[in-house]
């Protein structure tokens, strides 16, 4: 199984439980209530709108006898995946900002969500075009705006 998870890893359990139904000829509604489960739940699983828990897991692998645990192992690869994205997001590229500009604070202590006012306001009134530019793509123009905006008044 190390390998079919190697090769699986950040796809939702969802995308791989419709790959198997497919391949298999099964239909969707059919194969809900064979598992004992509203049609409308392994839809929203299959479209990513849910999560895969454990007791439905157990019952699509035994049906379908894949390997035991193999759904909950993607349901949590895909939540780590979503995680890093969600932290890499709200992060900005560290080389890109002087630490000068964060004097009276430790660099690799800021809560750059957490503490996005005081950031935003310190970098447009101290950092230079590089950091301006990197903290819009990091905060998105609204919130730069809104900041600012709020500051000045």
């Amino acid at each position: 199984m190390n390998k079919q998870i190697e090769i699986l890893k950040g796809l939702h359990p969802g995308l791989y439980l419709e790959h198997e139904l497919s391949r298999r000829g099964l239909k969707k509604g059919a194969f809900a209530r064979s598992v004992n489960e509203y049609p409308q739940t392994i839809t929203a699983i299959i479209k990513g709108k849910r999560k895969m828990n454990t007791q439905l897991a157990m019952r699509i692998e035994n049906k379908l006898g894949l390997e035991e645990g193999l759904l909950m192992i993607l349901q949590v690869y895909y939540d780590i995946d979503r995680e890093k994205s969600r932290k890499q997001k709200h992060t900005p590229n560290l080389s890109l900002l002087r630490p000068v500009l964060f004097w009276d604070t430790d660099f690799n202590l800021i809560d750059w969500e957490k503490q996005k006012h005081a950031v935003i306001k310190r970098v447009f009134e101290r950092g230079n075009q590089q950091e301006k530019e990197e903290i819009m793509r990091l905060y998105g123009r609204n919130a730069i705006n809104k900041v600012l905006h709020y500051h000045a008044h």
